[in-house]
């Protein structure tokens, strides 16, 4: 359904993005953040599916900051590789490359943002810096690091109560100085529960989550 693009940052940087465009009729635009794994074919996946609900939805290669073309799998090896990248990333950079493909789908509304994992972090600090409609974040780990900042526009975040890595704590801590978003917890789910290549994939959780960002973005493109 999809396909590459190049797209230019404001500061020349060029990069590439997965482009998948609607059928039929357009709802609005989306700009899908990826986990540490690149624009791989989960990835793609994604945005083919975000376009059959009607949005043209475009994967920025937030990588190729570092090395073009990464695309990983979910063994030890490429999640150790995948931090790496995302280490060498500076969020300054990160926004450029978010704000090129947001303006490379702009239509009549700004895009909205879905981010997944270390995408998650990305579509919150988007959220509060950037001109977008709404944005969704699945199981940002980072987002706790940046509590203080404040989204710009109508946001909802999903995250997994098994979810080593992020403390119910952490969540709290963010529902609670952002009563105005709405955040979704899973009580089976645990990091990555959304995506179907990983062993932490949960199947009815991640429709439960996916129903209710089709749901929340249908309100903000009415």
């Amino acid at each position: 359904m999809g396909s590459m693009r190049t797209l230019k940052a404001s500061d020349g940087h060029e990069l590439a993005a997965y482009e998948a465009i609607p059928e039929g009729t357009q709802r609005g635009s989306l700009v899908v953040i990826q986990e540490i794994f690149g624009v791989n074919v989960h990835i793609r996946e994604v945005c083919d599916k975000f376009a059959g609900e009607g949005y043209l939805s475009i994967a920025p290669a937030v990588f190729d900051r570092v090395e073009p073309g990464v695309e990983l799998g979910y063994t030890p090896e490429d999640i150790e590789r995948g931090r790496n990248f995302m280490g060498q990333l500076s969020w300054r950079n990160t926004m450029m490359d978010v704000e090129a493909a947001a303006d490379a789908v702009a239509g009549d509304k700004r895009p909205g943002i879905v981010g997944y994992c270390y995408g998650g972090t990305v579509t919150w600090v988007a959220a509060c810096r950037l001109d977008l409609t709404c944005a969704v974040g699945y199981y940002g780990g980072g987002i706790i690091d940046f509590v203080d900042e404040s989204p710009k526009c109508p946001t909802m975040l999903h995250f997994g109560e098994r979810d080593t890595g992020i403390p119910m704590s952490d969540v709290k801590e963010i529902s609670g100085k952002h009563p105005e978003i709405t955040v979704h917890t899973y009580a089976e789910a645990e990091h990555g529960f959304n995506c179907d290549r990983r062993a932490s994939y949960h199947e009815t959780d991640a429709k439960l989550a996916l129903e209710r960002t089709n749901a929340f973005l249908f309100q903000q493109f009415l």
